[in-house]
């Protein structure tokens, strides 16, 4: 139609409504914002800096109020009220007070924008999403002050309704980047204290595992090289039958220690947890770690640990009910690695001379049961490293742990661990 007049303002809308049309039909949304969020920062700033120096440059072509004087400073002002958007995450602060002081130059000497206070609106909401939270509080304090100042020049007189209405938006849009970035804070302190911990865990279940492991194997080949080194002269075929069992003793110790070792290493401590087939060919018990991995230790094996503790001079008789309880390989290994600790104790710091296991499953619990002949415990003794990590493995399973003087002497334990 001809002779109808638009108005620049109106002229501008309509231009950026034709863009954003434009970019939403044919730019799936998904893809968009997929975009967007692939871009490096510096990227969308740029973009997003040059649009508004875009849009501020539009008006100041298509306004006809604003003398020709005039058109150099309203184009530097522009520059630098765009340029602090393109530095709102480097220097939020400073690009904001820049942006800040622009957009009043502008409105008291080169006539107001209506582009220019959104740029300076993204700009306070950036101090407080990207600052430090100490120089984020200047943002309000800057706001203040810049709001009167700008709607006194803009509409030639103050009013405080426009006024107040105006710091409300302004003190919203940094109350909204601040919030977020405290939450961001948060998220990231929460992630680094689940990392520590996991670090925690993991350092204390490879000493649990190296201790149980190292300590068990090392003591029996004591006291088997010590009972060696005492019938040597007198009796060579018992020194042979001991030399052998410590050999023996000696392989386990690093078939198993390269197990332990090989499952540290994997990201899952416990590779598949769940019921495997174990050299028995039954459930429940430790299955290989691969092919030709070692096999796990688990109930199944108690047997042959009790064999080897009676040959280093503890006699040891295992009672298992039912002999292969169809558990997870977690749960085996556990109840084996209570079971070896709580016998090495016995015969390290118990010198006791027999003890007995007990081990039971109801189909809701593994009940362990040790007891010995030894020296007992000591009135107020604290438990060892020992006894510390048999209490983390039961309580990794939600179970229970007693130990202490048995009733006829000796010292007994007793862990239930639940089983899932």
């Amino acid at each position: 139609m001809t002779g109808v007049k638009v108005s620049p303002r109106n002229r501008l809308r309509l231009a950026a409504s034709r863009v954003v049309h434009a970019a939403t039909t044919r730019l799936p949304g998904a893809a968009a914002v997929r975009a967007a969020r692939q871009a490096p920062g510096w990227v969308a700033d740029g973009a997003l800096a040059a649009g508004f120096l875009a849009a501020m440059l539009i008006e100041q072509a298509e306004s006809a109020a604003l003398p020709g004087a005039r058109q150099p400073l309203a184009l530097a002002l522009s520059v630098v009220i765009a340029g602090a958007l393109a530095l709102r995450r480097q220097i939020p602060l400073t690009a904001y007070l820049a942006g800040s002081s622009a957009l009043l130059a502008q409105a008291l000497w080169a006539g107001p924008s209506t582009v220019a206070p959104y740029a300076n609106l993204i700009g306070l909401y950036s101090v407080g999403l990207y600052a430090p939270r100490g120089r984020a509080w200047w943002g309000p304090v800057l706001a203040v002050p810049g709001v009167f100042v700008y709607v006194s020049g803009a509409w030639s007189a103050a009013s405080a309704s426009p006024a107040a209405g105006v710091l409300l938006s302004w003190l919203l849009a940094w109350a909204v980047g601040y919030g977020a970035a405290r939450r961001r804070e948060e998220q990231q302190a929460a992630r680094q204290a689940m990392r520590r911990q996991a670090v925690a865990e993991e350092r204390s279940r490879m000493a649990r595992e190296l201790h149980d492991l190292i300590g068990h194997t090392v003591n029996v080949m004591v006291v088997q090289a010590g009972a060696g080194r005492l019938v040597l002269d007198r009796d060579p075929a018992k020194t042979r039958e001991i030399l052998a069992s410590l050999e023996l003793t000696g392989r386990q110790a690093l078939t198993e220690l390269d197990r332990v070792l090989g499952v540290l290493r994997r990201d899952d401590p416990h590779p598949g947890d769940r019921a495997g087939t174990g050299a028995a060919g039954q459930p429940g018990l430790g299955s290989p770690l691969g092919e030709a991995g070692p096999a796990v230790p688990g109930i199944a094996d108690l047997p042959a640990l009790a064999r080897r503790m009676t040959e280093a001079g503890i006699r040891v008789t295992v009672q298992i009910d039912p002999p292969s309880p169809p558990v997870a390989r977690s749960v085996d290994l556990s109840a084996y690695r209570i079971v070896q600790e709580a016998l090495t104790n016995a015969m390290k710091h118990g010198g006791a001379r027999s003890a007995s296991v007990t081990v039971r499953f109801d189909g809701r619990a593994v009940d362990i049961e040790v007891r010995d002949d030894g020296r007992g415990a000591p009135a107020g003794y604290q438990p060892g490293r020992g006894l510390l990590g048999i209490a983390e493995r039961v309580s990794a399973f939600g179970g229970s742990l007693q130990h202490g003087g048995g009733g006829r002497g000796g010292f007994r334990l007793r862990a239930v661990l639940p089983v899932p």
